[in-house]
């Protein structure tokens, strides 16, 4: 029986002005932006508009590994007996106030939306981490694609000569790699974690740039010879599996950030937070649908405090820097920045002066396209123990992220005879954060 989802792959690709038709008839094999939208006149209609419209649109995920403290940045609880020592501080938002741990990001509230309802009740690392990648509780007769994976397959590219879907990692629980599961293979992430440079892209020094451009132009005439009058999948299959090797290689460079002016370099900062917010700015401005980077050690069951004075401070700089350079170059407005981790952190503090695992109130933002911005959605008690005011699952934060990526949540994949909604059963976007 065939693959169900190479099935819909082929069917979704054959749609006449479909995003990934469009863009494959008139830019396979460039490593930027498809198309200037704003050249196209041609065609007017509103369906078409949308899908043109999401042609520039990126996810960016900052995935704080570990779990971080809402008190010590979105929720904090100044004066409660659960709140810690830090103090809240006004932001540029009306009426909206976070961590003092936060001050960068407090000046920039005008383009981020905070969550600090979420209720998703598993408050264990795979569990938890699972749950908010995938926006479903686990089934074991099926293996759910991660949210990355979601987007790479639905705004990106047939053609592309980037990767649709890269997670830039350090992991303190699980070395989690993400996941495509019924997708398949083809939105399955590009996993860099020892080093930042892919390796094995590279030309080889034996090999002349003459004579790899003339293998790949034998090459060509030979597998179009081949193809002639075939019309097989497995044939196609692996036409697009060299094309993309070949643009991968041509991409190699995005992820040295040695290619960027000192001065930017320095603006990131020399951690490797900065530098891996820097290379996903490279990425999504060459056109990579979803990059995922991390930063880890958040899971502070001792010296909580001390932990987040360290973290907040990286995660503080770093996404601010992010979010000036994407807006200073006009990204930000085709690009949503998603702060999350697998949960937050016990409102009680520990005999070591420390948090643990927390999953039924906390808090997460959101940035960028198709985010309100200055905005601070639901409401935790005094104390953080619960949620008194627009409780939030992860399913419902799912669908939030898809709707703002102008993406039908309720669009369902089929597996055999089985739908699977691309937002969980039920779920509901939370329509007080969306532009």
């Amino acid at each position: 029986m065939s693959d169900p989802a190479e099935v819909e792959h082929r069917r979704r690709a054959k749609r006449d002005l479909s995003r990934r038709g469009f863009l494959t008839t008139t830019a396979a094999g460039t490593t930027a932006m498809a198309a200037d939208m704003g050249q196209i006149n041609a065609l007017q209609s509103e369906a078409v508009t949308k899908q043109l419209k999401q042609q520039g649109t990126r996810v960016i995920l900052l995935w704080l590994a570990g779990g971080a403290s809402q008190f010590e940045t979105w929720d904090p609880k100044p004066g409660a007996k659960t709140g810690g020592p830090f103090q809240a501080i006004p932001t540029s938002a009306n009426g909206v106030h976070i961590s003092e741990l936060l001050p960068e990001l407090a000046q920039r509230m005008q383009h981020t939306a905070i969550i600090r309802s979420l209720n998703t009740k598993i408050a264990d690392h795979g569990g938890g981490a699972s749950l908010m990648e995938t926006g479903r509780v686990r089934d074991p007769g099926l293996d759910f694609p991660d949210l990355g994976a979601v987007v790479a397959r639905e705004l990106g590219r047939l053609n592309s000569s980037v990767p649709d879907y890269v997670s830039l990692y350090t992991s303190t629980e699980g070395r989690r790699k993400g996941t495509s599961g019924v997708l398949g293979a083809r939105y399955a992430p590009m996993f860099l974690s020892d080093n930042m440079i892919p390796l094995n892209l590279a030309q080889l020094e034996s090999v002349t740039t003459v004579d790899h451009k003339d293998r790949a132009a034998l090459r060509d005439v030979f597998a179009k010879k081949f193809s002639k009058n075939r019309n097989s999948a497995a044939v196609d299959s692996h036409m697009s599996a060299y094309q993309r090797v070949r643009g991968l290689m041509a991409s190699e460079q995005l992820f040295n950030v040695e290619n960027e002016p000192a001065e930017v370099r320095a603006r990131y900062g020399p951690t490797q937070f900065g530098e891996q917010c820097l290379i996903a700015r490279r990425l999504v401005e060459a056109g990579v649908p979803f990059v995922k980077v991390a930063r880890a050690w958040w899971d502070s069951h001792g010296q909580n405090f001390e932990t987040h004075q360290e973290l907040c401070a990286d995660l503080d700089h770093s996404m601010s820097v992010l979010l000036d350079d994407l807006s200073e170059r006009g990204l930000l407005e085709n690009t949503l920045v998603l702060t999350l981790g697998e949960f937050g952190r016990t409102p009680r503090i520990n005999a070591s002066l420390g948090r643990d695992h927390f999953a039924n109130a906390w808090s997460c933002s959101l940035s960028g396209h198709g985010i309100r911005g200055g905005v601070a959605y639901g409401k935790t008690d005094p104390e953080g123990n619960t949620v008194v005011d627009g409780e939030a699952s992860s399913a419902d934060l799912f669908a939030t992220v898809l709707q703002a990526l102008g993406i039908d949540h309720e669009h369902e994949y089929m597996v055999g005879s089985r739908p699977i909604p691309m937002a969980d059963f039920g779920a509901s976007p939370i329509s007080d954060v969306l532009a």
